[in-house]
């Protein structure tokens, strides 16, 4: 295995283009994890003297669900309606709260400006745009591009399936299925897209198996590309609140037995609750404007982290915070995956558990030490050609 040298310093927003390693993920959605992954994996490379670009491909069917009114193809005639329905609901919600949205949606493209993207380049809408591009190895992933729910079907571009004059190598980093498999009904089209993938990775070896169907070269599990920085690395972009010391709350879908504990564990402590949700119930705040930095922010400034969402789970790993996950509904296999990883499997909970329960901060810091080590390393021999 290969060793991972010594970080360097690194301009993360330096715009030299040289051609070598393109990035092809979700850093056009309005998301915290998406984005933050993004940012993990180019500044990870780039420390490792990779020259990385995150490539502008902004399809409709990722920026549209944050439109005002959203939108999103759907992929069949009984779709068409619930998704009318849930537009229309978040039209409403973000019209009510529109000053907030607005400048969460400022916020957003701040981080991305900052950090992400290289302004000058074009925004690339369609396949069709990745022709001209110059670079020899693209890596696609992290997050769920393999997720057909996500990305509306299963998408060429997120396999590499497409056709560039100087394109040498594709990588899979940390690809995510969002469960351990997909329906059947995608057998047949995944099976053809990922033979397109010169070099494999999951985020979830839940996963492995059902890959492994499709494709003869190996496959790895491997970090989420946030956990490939350090605490340190994540405070220099975070921006913190005026105020610590609360309970944050981060929901991807509404749990009403965590409702119940968040609003049991503040009365237990005298501590006020913070919550950051999409289509929060209540009176507009300060939460609702959250782009990345404060993303960060708020989970750094938390006493408590209750949570259903992957990467709270993940950056309350990272940032060391006395945490709480519920079980999510349709995926969970990713979110009891990282905590096995870190042996912080009594942090997973369907109705509650001991929030307080001590943690060896230590031993989940060497276990994940490791698993940067084998995660940098199939990363890094990858994009060079070589086999992990």
């Amino acid at each position: 295995m290969l060793d991972i040298p010594k970080r360097r310093p690194v301009d993360i927003q330096t715009t030299e283009h040289e051609g070598e390693v393109g990035i092809l993920t979700f850093h056009c959605a309005d998301n915290f994890g998406a984005m933050l992954q993004a940012y993990g994996l180019k500044r990870f490379l780039r420390e490792h003297g990779v020259q990385a670009d995150i490539v502008r491909y902004d399809p409709f069917f990722m920026t549209g669900r944050h439109w005002w009114l959203p939108y999103w193809p759907a992929s069949s005639l009984r779709e068409v309606v619930p998704r009318l329905l849930d537009a229309s609901l978040k039209l409403i919600w973000r019209l009510l709260i529109c000053r907030e949205y607005a400048a969460r949606r400022r916020n957003m493209a701040r981080f991305r400006r900052e950090y992400l993207i290289d302004v000058r380049q074009p925004r690339i809408r369609s396949i069709a745009g990745l022709r001209k591009l110059p670079y020899r190895t693209y890596i696609v992933g992290s997050d769920q591009i393999w997720n057909p729910n996500i990305t509306c079907g299963l998408r060429e571009v997120y396999f590499g399936d497409f056709q560039s004059g100087r394109k040498e190598r594709v990588v899979a980093y940390a690809a995510s299925l969002g469960s351990a498999s997909l329906p059947p009904q995608y057998d047949r089209e995944f099976a053809r897209l990922v033979q397109h993938v010169d070099a494999l990775s999951l985020r979830e070896a839940e996963a492995a198996p059902y890959v492994r169907r499709f494709y003869s070269g190996k496959v790895t599990a491997v970090l989420d590309p946030v956990f490939l920085l350090e605490e340190n690395a994540w405070r220099e972009v975070e921006r913190l609140p005026a105020r610590s010391g609360y309970i944050l709350t981060y929901a991807t879908e509404r749990n009403a037995h965590m409702t119940a504990y968040v609003r049991a564990l503040s009365r237990r402590t005298g501590l006020r609750v913070a919550v950051l949700e999409e289509m929060r119930i209540g009176s507009p705040s300060e939460l609702d404007t959250a782009g990345p930095a404060e993303f960060l922010g708020y989970l750094h400034g938390a006493a408590y982290v209750v949570t259903n969402s992957f990467h709270g789970t993940a950056f309350s790993i990272l940032y060391r915070k006395q945490f709480l996950v519920f079980a999510h509904s349709k995926r969970n296999a990713r979110i009891a995956n990282i905590l096995r990883l870190h042996g912080l499997e009594d942090r997973l909970c369907r109705t509650g558990g001991d929030i307080d329960a001590p943690v060896d901060w230590d031993a989940v810091q060497k276990r994940t030490a490791a698993e940067v080590q084998k995660s940098g390393a199939f990363l890094l021999d990858s994009i060079g050609g070589r086999t992990a």
